[in-house]
C-alpha cells in the first residue's frame, strides 16, 4: 500500500458511525496537503501562502491528557522520515503535542485510539 492508501484507510475508519459515536472528536481530523508533486508556479505561491516541508500529514486539534492536540506523520510500511519531518516531529511534541510517526494505517488508528482514550473523550 502507498502512504496515500495508509492515510485513506485511516479516515475510513474514522468515519464509521460505532466509531465516530464512540469518539465524535474524530470530526476534526484532518489532512494537511502538504506532499504532492506540483508545478513551479504553483509551488512558488504555496510556500508564499505558508506552506512548509516536513509538516505531519493528520491533524486532530483536541486536547487530551496534558497535549493540546495530535499530529500523525503517515509513513508506509518501510517509509523513512526526511530531516524535515523529523525537525516538526521534536517541535511539536516540545510544544506540547503529541506527535508521531506512524508506519501503516493500524498503527495511526491505535495512536488516534490511545490518544482519545487518555483524555476521557472515549465513551466506550
Amino acid at each position: 500500500m502507498t502512504e496515500a492508501q495508509h492515510q485513506q484507510c485511516v479516515l475510513k475508519w474514522s468515519q464509521q458511525p460505532h466509531i465516530r459515536a464512540q469518539w465524535p472528536e474524530l470530526s476534526l481530523l484532518f489532512h494537511i496537503p502538504n506532499g504532492g508533486t506540483r508545478d513551479t508556479v504553483e509551488g512558488r505561491h504555496l510556500k508564499q501562502q505558508g506552506v512548509k516541508p516536513g509538516v505531519p500529514d493528520l491533524c486532530l486539534p483536541v486536547p487530551s491528557g496534558r497535549y493540546h492536540g495530535l499530529f500523525i506523520e503517515m509513513k508506509t510500511d518501510t517509509g523513512q522520515t526526511s530531516r524535515a519531518q523529523k525537525w516538526w516531529i521534536e517541535r511539536l511534541n516540545a510544544a506540547g503535542y503529541f506527535a508521531q510517526v506512524c508506519h501503516g494505517w493500524q498503527a495511526a488508528v491505535a495512536v488516534l485510539e490511545w490518544y482519545l482514550e487518555m483524555g476521557g473523550g472515549g465513551r466506550k
